[in-house]
């Protein structure tokens, strides 16, 4: 069902995130996805995050699809041409897709291919404009589409940047071109998405926004988003909370609960981003 049916239908909804496998053994991945069945709305499947190959994310979509789970495949303008990308986004809807997420893409440098060439024939706000296109019934240049994709059109924003005004007219030129539903980078500071959304709101923008909830682990890797995330600020209170914790998984879970139930005033949803700990998922849901 696409996301902006889900939202008419639940006052609140809750997606999660998956990563595909790096190669065809798909034990791991049904593994993690058990966890999300019949607990959130809809799953994302990953396209190459963090320009690592791997299983392409329509197929993983689609096999999440068979599994019970409704499927969001992740789009990057980073390894395709408009005409691959056209073909992905028809790809997608014959398979039963309904949604996908529309992004740039991490630079192929950090990734396990650094020599591979990036592509970027078109960027994330454009490609929404041509999915849109294509689900009124014609292609990039204008040819009719023989049947069309009806793909329900997501974006990214990151709400805890410094920079506000930037990032309200990235998000204002991504409602433009089409975007129907937002998925945020992970918060930690409410007071900065607040910030965010009160200027989201006077700007009159309609758009719904799930807000990104990112589970902790331990203070390493805490320390690392903070420098190497952008958009990311953790507070060392909330960091201070996992030094010599023996029970990292519950202290994960507390905190996740409690930055859900501060942002809830704020967004129309939450997206779950366990990153290989799907298994805390289930508890964190239970307490929405």
């Amino acid at each position: 069902m696409e996301i902006v049916k889900l939202l008419e239908k639940n006052k609140f909804i809750i997606t999660a995130e998956l990563g595909p496998p790096k190669g065809t053994n798909l034990n791991s991945f049904f593994k993690q996805a058990a966890y999300l069945k019949g607990v959130v709305h809809a799953a994302n499947v990953t396209d190459q995050q963090s320009a690592l190959m791997k299983l392409g994310s329509v197929a993983a979509c689609h096999l999440l699809k068979d599994f019970g789970i409704e499927p969001i495949a992740q789009i990057v303008c980073r390894d395709k041409n408009r005409i691959a990308l056209q073909s992905e986004v028809l790809s997608a809807a014959v398979l039963g897709i309904q949604n996908m997420l529309v992004l740039t893409g991490d630079p192929v440098k950090i990734g396990d291919h650094p020599d591979a060439k990036p592509v970027f024939d078109v960027d994330a706000a454009d490609l929404m404009a041509l999915i849109q296109k294509m689900n009124g019934g014609m292609d990039m240049t204008d040819h009719p589409l023989d049947g069309v994709p009806g793909i329900c059109v997501g974006a990214a924003l990151n709400p805890c940047v410094d920079d506000v005004e930037t990032e309200i007219s990235k998000t204002r030129r991504k409602i433009e071109k089409g975007a129907q539903f937002f998925q945020t980078q992970g918060i930690f500071e409410i007071a900065r998405f607040k910030r965010f959304m009160d200027r989201y709101q006077k700007e009159g923008f309609k758009v719904p926004v799930l807000a990104g909830i990112i589970p902790l682990k331990s203070v390493k890797m805490a320390n690392f988003m903070n420098e190497k995330i952008p958009g990311i600020f953790i507070p060392q209170e909330m960091i201070a909370r996992f030094e010599n914790q023996p029970q990292a998984k519950k202290e994960s879970i507390k905190i996740a609960c409690e930055i859900i139930e501060a942002a809830k005033p704020y967004c129309q949803g939450v997206h779950l981003m366990a990153i290989g700990w799907e298994e805390l998922i289930p508890e964190i849901v239970q307490s929405i």
